[in-house]
């Protein structure tokens, strides 16, 4: 993962819409917060949004994949982020109505687990 923090500023401005967002470093890339929930990760220039088995269906039928990384053993292993559609990276509004799905996911996933 790799994360440029001019792409952050970018994240920031792109979804405004969403309120205050904090990106925190993490494993080279980035997550982004907000109302302290982590629903995106910033990787080589990609937004990665938190999905559940609905949200991930809307994901594959406007174009996204899955999330995958390599282990060292040889496996490919996925993650529950897809990125934004591309039709989205132009257009802030469908970019930020994707992130607030996103949130709600991450929201609901955060409010089930144990402090």
């Amino acid at each position: 993962m790799a994360y440029d923090a001019d792409f952050g500023e970018w994240v920031r401005e792109h979804f405004h819409a969403l309120g205050r967002l904090e990106i925190k470093r993490m494993f080279g890339g980035a997550g982004v917060y907000a109302a302290g929930v982590m629903f995106a990760l910033l990787d080589e220039g990609i937004v990665w949004l938190k999905g559940d088995e609905a949200l991930s269906e809307a994901f594959v039928e406007a174009g996204s994949r899955q999330f995958t990384y390599p282990t060292k053993d040889g496996r490919t292993m996925s993650m529950g982020y897809w990125p934004l559609p591309e039709t989205a990276l132009d257009d802030p509004d469908q970019a930020v109505a994707w992130a607030r799905r996103s949130l709600d996911v991450a929201v609901k996933k955060a409010s089930g687990k144990k402090r």
